[in-house]
């Protein structure tokens, strides 16, 4: 609704503008905000006053008094506050915002896109499992994936596995020199004889001429060295899929590596990089000189001996993600800027499709809150362990008469909860702490804090006798007059918008703002207006429906982020 909102809003300022001359602003100029003083507001009486020299405050006066008011529909009155102009929503906008919720549900809002977008995150390494520094790249792309198909994408996501390079090539020399405890978990076991051969090989160089040979066997195809390479891979793989479906999350596709030698594409770069005379050949290998688009180092995109390099690999990808998809999505680390500009050089000079890349700074955590065992990382495993055991503690505390069963699944829920939402809170580009301290707190406002909400909601619904969605007036704004519900009815309002503005920017942590802003006011609407103790049976209809509304978006909300909503905390 506030999108519907926003556009008359546009209009209704385009038509003024072109009615008093204001000449060269086109419709586009007009940008619209969410405001604290209104429901939106623009400053576009700043730009029109560059260009006819004239006070902005003087210009948002003239605009609002030439308004033509016969064409308000959801808006109910605009006015001039400085050189801002504000946005008043109308009665209309109160109650088509409660009713179209309460009529699509879960399909509130989405209008279908036929453009098809393929996403990559997580794709670490197959040689042990995902740890502390993978999570943060794991909950963005997933976020990002829920928001642009809540958007009307047809998204696909993919985990790009390192199958063939060098580090899975110690892993396979590995599997031959030392016993695999497949007692334990796959990655694990993976990661414990990895970290093995590690040690003996800085020990012991002339092992690494077994690791190069092991590569050269697997690039040109050797069938049985073939045959090691894709059993440590997804061995491996196996432990990390079910580190990602803890974490509620999945992958459409795994593209592994070797694909792209197998069918020759990745030569096929190198080929065409040659021709278009953008490499350097230096003792037989083969780089990309990016020193006139001032990077000083080299990408190397073929070695001595002939075999391929992840980025040659990379760029292979790249091209048929571009061949099949209409746009490309890529969630990387900080530590690959600079292969991301190199990437993204090169995939220009080859007139390849660029991807869009989502940088994120790393996740950490508090000194001395978890301890290593011998020297090994911190694993997702371990963290989800920890956090559940906390966060059981603290509904055991809170609920001692639960039965052990329901105590277990809320905080298996809460456990993810707090994770995934204390992660994506913050910008991509901004480092984090996770603190499960703050994280579990259910007075804060962290994942156990919006769940907490729903489960509210939910309780307000099951008590409510009567069955109020048969009602069939639907004139809220008769009824729903305070400022908690107005408060609540208008942040509603905005989810579509809120979604649509995270999928343009691809800025996940704005969703995370939204519903905490959202709780915000559910919790002062919750606290200040009664719903079930109530005499008027028409008013305490129009509530229902009001929490209702709240209950249905807010799951939305909350599926977005990869939270599991529970109706019984």
């Amino acid at each position: 609704m506030f999108k519907k909102l926003k556009n008359e809003f546009v209009c209704i300022l385009y038509n003024t503008i072109l009615k008093l001359k204001y000449h060269n602003i086109k419709k586009e100029d007009i940008n619209i905000d969410i405001s604290k003083y209104s429901d939106c507001s623009t400053n576009i009486s700043f730009l029109i006053s560059k260009i006819e020299n004239k006070k902005p405050v003087d210009i948002a006066k003239t605009i609002v008094e030439n308004i033509d008011r016969s064409s308000y529909n959801y808006i109910e009155k605009i006015i001039s506050i400085g050189p801002y102009i504000n946005c008043f929503s109308s009665k209309k906008y109160i109650d088509e915002t409660i009713d179209n919720i309460l009529l699509e549900k879960k399909n509130y809002g989405i209008i279908l896109k036929h453009k098809t977008i393929v996403l990559e995150h997580t794709s670490a390494n197959p040689n042990g499992p995902l740890h502390i520094g993978h999570i943060r790249n794991s909950i963005i792309g997933d976020t990002l994936c829920r928001i642009l198909k809540r958007d009307g994408y047809n998204v696909e996501t993919q985990y790009y596995v390192n199958d063939i390079g060098r580090q899975i090539a110690i892993v396979t020399w590995a599997y031959d020199n030392f016993n695999l405890n497949k007692t334990i978990k796959s990655d694990h076991a993976i990661a414990d004889i990895y970290i093995k051969a590690n040690k003996i090989l800085k020990e012991k160089e002339e092992y690494l001429n077994d690791i190069d040979q092991l590569m050269i066997k697997v690039e040109y195809g050797d069938h049985e060295i073939e045959k090691k390479f894709n059993f440590v891979v997804n061995f491996a793989l196996k432990g990390i899929k079910e580190t990602l479906s803890l974490m509620n999350i999945s992958h459409d596709k795994f593209i592994f590596e070797s694909n792209f030698i197998r069918d020759g594409s990745a030569y096929s770069i190198v080929d065409q990089l040659k021709k278009n005379n953008k490499v350097d050949i230096i003792n037989e290998s083969i780089s990309i000189d990016f020193s006139h688009y001032g990077l000083e180092k080299n990408m190397i995109i073929q070695r001595s001996n002939g075999t391929s390099l992840y980025i040659t690999r990379d760029l292979a990808y790249h091209k048929w993600k571009s061949n099949n998809f209409d746009c490309v999505i890529d969630v990387l680390g900080s530590d690959h800027k600079l292969i991301s500009s190199q990437l993204k050089i090169a995939l220009k000079s080859l007139n390849i499709k660029i991807p869009k890349v989502v940088i994120f700074e790393f996740v950490s955590l508090p000194d001395g809150s978890m301890s290593t065992r011998n020297g090994k990382f911190i694993s997702v495993d371990d963290l989800i362990k920890k956090v559940q055991e906390k966060a059981f503690l603290e509904i055991e505390k809170r609920k001692p008469n639960y039965t052990l069963k329901l105590k277990e699944e809320i905080s298996k829920s809460v456990s993810i909860a707090a994770i995934r939402y204390d992660i994506i809170k913050v910008s991509p580009d901004k480092s984090t702490v996770f603190d499960w301290e703050y994280a579990l707190n259910f007075d804060k406002k962290g994942g156990p804090y919006l769940i907490y909400a729903y489960a509210r909601a939910s309780n307000i619904i099951s008590k409510a006798k009567e069955d109020f969605l048969s009602d069939n007036n639907n004139n809220f704004s008769e009824f729903l007059i305070n400022t908690y519900e107005i408060n609540l009815i208008k942040k509603l309002a905005q989810f579509t918008s809120i979604i649509e503005i995270c999928s343009k920017n691809l800025k996940p942590s704005l969703l995370a703002i939204y519903s905490s802003e959202l709780v915000d006011l559910f919790n002062q609407f919750y606290k200040n207006v009664p719903v079930i103790n109530i005499e008027n049976k028409k008013l305490k209809i129009q509530r229902l429906k009001l929490v209702e509304a709240f209950r249905l978006i807010f799951s939305i909300v909350l599926d977005t982020l990869g939270i599991n909503p529970l109706k019984k905390m």
